[in-house]
């Protein structure tokens, strides 16, 4: 079932010349592993035991076909369960709450027990054809679709458009923080922060094909372009890019960027790779 919630007038303040002076050093990305074998590794989601889970997409990002699946990778970065849970058709971002993962598959939310990889049903979302990110905020679920510029919200078993605006045009990673959500968008790059209201305030732009979204320690954010670059975003606005291989040879993926703690996990879908870093300043 589909519910709309009625929209406010949404506020969008751009972050201008008179924004504070940045005052954090801009952070470093020191190397710790790149863990290989997978098949379209696209999201990432910390494990009740502090490992990771890793969504496979296996194939076409938006075919039905059931071969896709969800692995289990150490800290330290080996797999050390393939196939944690199985007979997915794409899936991409993921988030916990309370022992389900809630898991993006195309155009449903496939939840699965946190610790076992059992099914525990499914939640289909009418009209969307691109799920991509999940996040936790307020105690409630939330996905965004990056094909038609909405962010839902789940309860129990319906899902809610809780937002949808031309702001959102490709919108992409989404990472609930206090009293905002933090979302990333593909089509003007922006960095934007929607608190309960829907209000709007941009806080950085230029980042295109964003994707995931981490705070780093300290302050400030880190912003990954799928195509191969990853952003550090100062509290002031200002847009350092700290990797890009997008001039490569070969260039590799940044996709469902993601900070546990001061460790960044970076799935690269067209390498069939994970890469983690720490986060130094």
């Amino acid at each position: 079932m589909l519910r709309y919630l009625a929209l406010p007038t949404l506020i969008l303040a751009a972050a201008c010349s008179s924004a504070p002076a940045e005052t954090l050093a801009v952070p470093t990305l020191e190397p710790l592993w790149v863990a290989e074998g997978f098949q379209g590794a696209e999201g990432a989601a910390m494990a009740p035991d502090g490992s990771y889970y890793i969504s496979n997409v296996f194939g076409d990002a938006r075919a039905k076909d059931g071969n896709a699946y969800i692995a289990k990778l150490s800290t330290g970065g080996v797999i050390v369960e393939r196939y944690w849970s199985a007979k997915l058709d794409a899936p991409k971002g993921m988030a916990i709450l309370d022992g389900t993962l809630y898991v993006n598959d195309i155009d449903r939310v496939v939840m699965v027990d946190a610790e076992t990889g059992s099914r525990k049903g499914q939640i289909p979302i009418e009209g969307a054809s691109f799920l991509n990110d999940a996040t936790v905020w307020n105690g409630q679920v939330y996905v965004s679709d990056s094909g038609t510029a909405r962010i839902h919200v789940l309860d129990g078993e319906t899902a809610t458009v809780w937002m949808e605006d031309d702001v959102l045009k490709g919108v992409n990673g989404l990472l609930g923080d206090a009293g905002r959500m933090l979302v990333s968008t593909m089509t003007a790059g922006d960095l934007l922060s929607v608190d309960a209201d829907r209000n709007v305030t941009v806080i950085a732009t230029g980042m295109v094909d964003g994707d995931g979204i981490g705070l780093v320690p300290g302050g400030g954010y880190l912003v990954s372009s799928w195509p191969g670059q990853i952003h550090y975003v100062g509290e002031g606005g200002t847009v350092t890019t700290l990797l890009d291989t997008t001039g490569d040879e070969t260039p590799i993926t940044q996709n469902d960027l993601t900070i546990f703690g001061d460790v960044v996990i970076v799935p690269n879908l067209r390498n069939d790779t994970v890469t983690a870093w720490k986060v130094v300043r």
